[in-house]
């Protein structure tokens, strides 16, 4: 298990982590929201060991993240960390034998890797030639070749096309499923809600959501309506209960706050025509993210 408690980091009288508490189970796959500057980053640093907390303790497995823990953690950056002008294999190679990989079985590795991910031949190609969605996915190979226990990716779809995001999120997922422990972040809503069953949305450096996905949602008590219809149904923002509204291609999509107000909807749209779809709908994390840390994000 992964914990944090209390922690908080300070960049002289900037405050960018504040007393952050977190427990994150074994071969879980942990969602860690928040806009920019939040403080993602920063925690994600601080569990590696790569900044130290001014206040708080962070344990993984009940001991202290230090060097001779390194070897058993993977770290995929936001930005990009690869050598450029040196050779696709020989760079993954390299870096796995710093995690203390031996050398025949981490070029093996890297050759299962590059295979599954469809870039085979670009093992003797030098990174800088290589295309920003093939070298994210060359630097997550380099965090997890050598099987890492605690694997913490900051935006790890970030530059892929939709092709490249499944076929990364099928290798995160198998990676759970095999026993790593997943930390990851990301400014898509829709994949943290895919794949993952915990969260924390964090907002100036503290948590102001915590916990299951589903206990999430279900706390925050306001629901969805997508209405479609043959006929102009705007008018439908206009009644009682209806607490935001948002056109869409199709028609609208209306937030409430009480599943009283759907009948008064239902209700409303009687005689105006044909109406093509009426669903209640629970709140998206994108609804929840947007009202719980007050800003958009990218």
């Amino acid at each position: 298990m992964l914990i944090l408690e209390n922690v908080t980091k300070k960049f002289n009288e900037f405050t960018a982590v504040n007393e952050l508490s977190l427990q994150i189970p074994e071969q879980e796959l942990f969602g860690f929201l928040g806009a920019n500057g939040a403080g993602k980053t920063t925690t994600f640093r601080m569990i590696l060991g790569i900044l130290q907390a001014n206040e708080g303790t962070i344990r993984w497995n009940g001991q202290p993240v230090n060097y001779k823990t390194s070897p058993l953690i993977g770290y995929l950056p936001e930005e990009r960390g690869l050598y450029p002008k040196m050779k696709v294999k020989e760079q993954i190679v390299y870096l796995a034998r710093l995690r203390g990989m031996d050398k025949k079985e981490a070029a093996a590795e890297t050759d299962s890797w590059l295979e599954r991910f469809n870039v085979p031949d670009y093992a003797g190609k030098k990174v800088e030639e290589l295309s920003k969605g093939n070298q994210q996915k060359i630097q997550f190979i380099a965090s997890v070749v050598h099987k890492p226990q605690l694997l913490i990716l900051d935006e790890p779809f970030s530059g892929l096309d939709p092709v490249n995001v499944e076929l990364l999120k099928q290798a995160v997922i198998q990676l759970k499923e095999s026993g790593s422990t997943i930390v990851f972040s990301s400014h898509r809503m829709e994949h943290v809600e895919e794949l993952c069953e915990n969260l924390c949305i964090m907002h100036h450096g503290r948590p102001v959501v915590h916990g299951g996905l589903r206990e999430i949602k279900r706390s925050f008590g306001k629901k969805n309506v997508a209405v479609q219809a043959d006929f102009d149904v705007s008018f439908l923002q206009d009644i009682p209960g209806v607490l935001r509204s948002r056109k869409t291609a199709e028609g609208i999509l209306l937030q409430i706050a009480k599943e009283e107000t759907s009948q008064h909807l239902f209700s409303a749209l009687q005689g105006k025509g044909f109406v093509t779809k009426f669903e209640l709908e629970e709140p998206s994390l994108n609804d929840i993210f947007i009202e719980k840390a007050g800003a958009s994000y990218e």
